[in-house]
């Protein structure tokens, strides 16, 4: 239901409000990172700007309200998601637009969450305020792809990032690693890191690469997720680099529910967290690791490695988004393949993931799949 016709200026003002919202992807977990914008229509004007704040509040809404203050009355607020509507550790939103006198709200998406629901635009309604709804909803659901999906289907929105050789391969023969990609797409990895809640690999990749997982640009070091491992035995070194930083940035392990207490409590000694799911066919049950990674609040993960893990959550249908890498560098027949046991094509080519993007990043071509 439309209130009010949509405008050049409201989608221009739409752009600046989930502009300010991604300022907050990777950092409100489990709340969605929210953009606001508040304008005086006398002008136009923009007289206060927020956006959810670490650890998910103050809400976007209250920080622009409180920016603008006096001047608040009378303008239209234009926020990337439906304000809350419920009492939860702050007061609802949509109570505090009312109290400050808004008299129109240009609204992305109505939230899914079913405490909210519809209720904070009927809200607003109900005190008089006129509420547009859908100006900007393509871009809004991208955004709000992580509290979308942990909502609808109770785990986070996956993305998969895959580094391709020229002939398909991630790595050198004995699983051996290999540098396959150059310094300009290293510098697009860290940023993709810097926008989800927490980044995944298999203990496989652990220890033959023993990576770091922190996002290592300038300044951006508290930008670094959750550094979750799918280690079914409890086999992470004490003396790799995510157990010796794991106090520094976290570090949550998924094991089985049969994994060694002993290893568990060692571990923990060190800062890390470890979650216990059940196995399936003798592997960690994917779908149900996700669902622990969601009910500790994480909306957005990534996942960087290796081949066994992508193959199975591809094979799984858990797989939302993938940027593959391609590099023009070439390892030969006896490297080890992309995903363990398929073809590059089952991603590549999967009816259920769509091309949408390819990037240059030095010599490197970055081909961005979304889910269709």
């Amino acid at each position: 239901m439309r209130a009010t016709a949509t405008t050049d200026s409201d989608v221009r003002f739409m752009a600046q409000a989930l502009a300010l919202g991604r300022r907050g992807l990777g950092r409100t977990w489990p709340n969605p990172a929210v953009g606001a914008v508040i304008v005086r229509s006398d002008a136009p004007i923009i007289v206060g700007r927020g956006n959810t704040e670490a650890g998910g509040r103050p809400h976007a809404e209250t920080q622009a309200l409180a920016r603008a203050g006096a001047a608040a009355a009378g303008a239209t607020l234009y926020v990337s998601l439906e304000p809350c509507s419920h009492h939860g550790k702050t007061p609802p939103c949509a109570d505090a637009i009312v109290m400050a006198g808004i008299a129109r709200v240009v609204s992305a998406l109505e939230d899914p969450n079913p405490e909210v629901a519809g209720r904070g635009h009927a809200r607003l309604r109900a005190a008089g305020i006129a509420v547009e709804v859908g100006v900007g909803a393509a871009e809004a659901c991208r955004v709000h792809a992580g509290h979308i999906r942990r909502v609808h289907d109770h785990r986070p929105h996956v993305t998969l990032k895959l580094a391709v050789s020229a002939d398909g391969k991630a790595g050198l023969s004995g699983r051996r690693p290999a540098v396959i990609s150059g310094e300009a797409v290293r510098a697009q990895v860290y940023l993709m890191r810097a926008v989800n809640d927490a980044i995944l690999v298999g203990i496989g990749t652990v220890i033959t690469d023993d990576p770091l997982l922190t996002c290592r640009l300038p300044g951006m070091a508290g930008r670094s997720p959750v550094r979750v491992v799918l280690d079914r035995s409890l086999r992470l070194p004490s003396a790799s680099r995510l157990a010796r930083s794991a106090r520094d940035v976290p570090v949550w392990i998924v094991a089985t529910e049969t994994a060694p207490t002993a290893r568990e409590q060692a571990l923990r000694t060190l800062g890390i967290e470890v979650l216990r799911v059940a196995e399936r066919a003798g592997r960690l049950d994917l779908a149900r690791a996700l669902g622990v990674l969601a009910e500790r609040g994480i909306t957005r993960l990534m996942v960087e490695g290796g081949p066994t893990v992508a193959a199975g959550l591809l094979t799984a249908n858990l797989v939302d988004a993938a940027a593959v890498i391609r590099s023009p560098v070439e390892i030969g027949a006896d490297g080890v393949d992309a995903l363990e046991g398929l073809p590059l094509t089952a991603l590549t080519e999967s009816p259920r993931l769509a091309l949408i993007d390819t990037q240059r990043a030095g010599l490197d071509r970055i081909d961005v799949f979304e889910r269709n």
